[in-house]
């Protein structure tokens, strides 16, 4: 198979993530939460392969007839933050103005950093919050906090999109990946278990769920107070 064959089929994986973002909104729109979830955690592996194989490919130099970079930007806003954004409406887990406030909160927030030309650092970390509301939105599901302290959450992750403070990637962050990629793989593994059974699960995944969260949202920060010696 050609190389240019190879790298065309990168973007058309890519664009996958459009349909599961079509197949968790028709899901929303019917109520079925975890069906949802089910499609966003399909476009979030996807999100999580397509990357390494654009590079593997040089999509850029072998399939420039598309961009990669724009294409993943608009997958990555459905994916990332329209959906999620629309099924924690849909939920009723917020009440009345605050449904109104969360939701215009996270996707005006959102549509200004994913145009954030300052959004990637030299060591491929994300400058501020990336904007992974399917992730937030999922523990928020899981773990079914009170009305105030959900609107709190979206209003600091969105504030945090701008402030100076490393997120990891965990697959592109070199620093400390021997670590992170396998805490994201649990991350990934209990969310799709908890789409499956409809957010219900035994206290010790909602802890884990919640603690591979946490490393996850500060080990960026954590990164950043503890500089490499030498």
């Amino acid at each position: 198979m050609k190389l240019s064959t190879r790298a065309l089929g990168v973007h058309f994986l890519t664009a996958t993530g459009a349909v599961f973002a079509m197949l968790a909104l028709l899901a929303a729109a019917q109520g079925a939460w975890g069906t949802i979830y089910l499609w966003l955690v399909v476009a979030f592996v996807v999100d999580g392969i397509d990357g390494p194989l654009a590079r593997k490919y040089d999509v850029q130099q072998n399939a420039p007839q598309f961009d990669g970079v724009l294409l993943d930007l608009i997958i990555d806003y459905l994916t990332y933050v329209f959906i999620p954004a629309f099924a924690l409406f849909w939920s009723g887990l917020l009440p009345g103005w605050m449904a109104w406030a969360a939701i215009g909160i996270i996707t005006f927030a959102s549509a200004l950093y994913f145009s954030y030309t300052a959004m990637k650092t030299e060591d491929k970390s994300f400058l501020g919050f990336p904007g992974c509301w399917n992730m937030a939105v999922l523990v928020i599901f899981v773990l079914a906090p009170p009305a105030w302290v959900i609107l709190g959450l979206s209003l600091i992750l969105s504030v945090a999109m701008f402030l100076p403070w490393k997120f990891i990637h965990p697959v592109r962050t070199a620093r400390w990946r021997a670590v992170s990629l396998p805490v994201a793989l649990i991350w990934t593994a209990l969310a799709a278990w908890a789409a499956w059974a409809e957010f219900i699960l035994p206290a010790w995944a909602d802890w884990t769920l919640l603690g591979t969260s946490v490393y996850l949202t500060l080990a960026g920060i954590a990164q950043q107070l503890l500089p490499r010696r030498g």
